[in-house]
């Protein structure tokens, strides 16, 4: 997908000012001096004069026209170049290259260890695969406002630890209840309740643990302590922990309101903003873009569980529908929910319009492939 039409238009208007002064030849001062072998009273008369004017206007206009085709292919070509840079922007690699990335970086944070058998529950659900689109989004903020993946990834894997702490316990008998989890069997089906329990806690407080420790030196700590305290309430009571609570007590009930549904994906985004130095007036544009990709993707998370199969969502498929939870498909009907991830999609991207567009077509993508997801 391409976004950077922008900085193509900006380039091409260089060109044809280029091109506009070649084609403007200076006109040359002829001096009146008579051509050898000619009377004085031709070369004085009108006749002759009109007629070496037209002579050199035809000169003239000649070479201009050639000057003028030559510039125009070199601008062709050059305009050509320019979209095409512009206009390469390749989703599937950039997020296949942050997703290695963070993959190695989770495996450096959390090694296999004593005690062993926390350590291997940890590590089981940590590193089972998923999309990592928490991580590679605090990675694009990050880079969106002048920063680097090295000052964003100890963030970025924090983002991405809090959310396998969440699956954890999501899918306990105590919550969901779910066997499946990214194609495998869920963390306490394999290591038991009492153990997947303790896995989730260790990796919620490591998570902040590793901001703290890991993060580049060359960041100042204020930047790291407003980042742990973005994750502090994200996972709170006002996020995930409150989250929770809604899921559960939605179970039954047709009247609850849409805003208790909302899973808060800002944290990431946010939090790779500050990292990399972004003004207040960035971050908060940043955050709301955040907000509505997060409400996005559980607009869609909804839709694809009464719409796909378990195998092509690698979890229990229609599993809200039959534990009778207030879902978006449910509350508004299957269109309009579509609809509505339509309107929060478009309204993500109007926030990043204050941005370079080279620079937000991460983000920009990044919408549309958490809009076009099939599992």
């Amino acid at each position: 997908m391409a976004y950077s039409a922008m900085a193509a238009s900006c380039h091409c208007l260089h060109f044809m000012n280029t091109a506009s002064q070649e084609c403007n030849l200076k006109r040359a001062s002829i001096k009146p001096r008579r051509f050898p072998g000619l009377s004085s009273s031709l070369w004085r008369s009108n006749g002759f004069q009109a007629h070496l004017k037209r002579g050199l206007s035809a000169y003239r206009d000649l070479v201009s026209s050639s000057r003028c085709s030559n510039t125009n292919a070199q601008l062709a070509n050059l305009s050509g170049q320019v979209k095409e840079k512009a206009t390469e922007f390749d989703l599937k690699e950039y997020m296949r290259s942050k997703a290695i990335s963070v993959n190695e970086a989770l495996d450096r944070a959390v090694p296999l260890r004593y005690p062993e058998k926390i350590h291997e529950a940890m590590r089981y659900s940590l590193l089972a695969g998923g999309k990592r689109v928490r991580p590679i989004l605090c990675i694009a903020a990050c880079e969106l406002v002048g920063g680097t993946e090295e000052m964003a990834m100890p963030t970025a894997c924090a983002m991405e630890i809090i959310h396998t702490m969440s699956l954890i316990h999501d899918d306990l008998p105590s919550m969901d209840n779910d066997d499946l989890r990214r194609g495998k069997p869920t963390n306490h089906k394999v290591f038991g309740e009492g153990t997947a329990v303790l896995a989730g806690d260790a990796l919620l407080s490591f998570a902040f643990e590793h901001i703290a420790v890991a993060t580049s030196k060359t960041v100042d700590t204020d930047r790291v302590l407003r980042v742990v305290s973005e994750l502090g309430r994200a996972v709170g009571s006002e996020g995930v922990a409150g989250g929770q609570v809604a899921d559960i007590t939605c179970q039954g009930k047709s009247s609850v309101g849409l805003e208790t549904l909302e899973w808060i994906l800002e944290c990431s985004v946010a939090s790779g903003a500050i990292i990399g130095g972004a003004s207040e007036n960035e971050i908060e544009r940043v955050r709301r873009y955040a907000r509505c990709v997060g409400l996005l993707f559980q607009v869609v998370d909804d839709i694809l569980d009464v719409t796909k199969s378990s195998e092509e969502l690698g979890k229990t498929a229609a599993k809200d529908l039959m534990s009778d939870k207030a879902t978006y498909p449910k509350l508004m009907g299957l269109e309009k929910a579509k609809e509505f991830a339509d309107e929060l999609l478009d309204k993500a991207k109007k926030e990043l319009s204050f941005f370079s567009p080279t620079k937000a077509a991460p983000l920009l993508c990044l919408a549309d492939y958490i809009a076009q997801r099939q599992n």
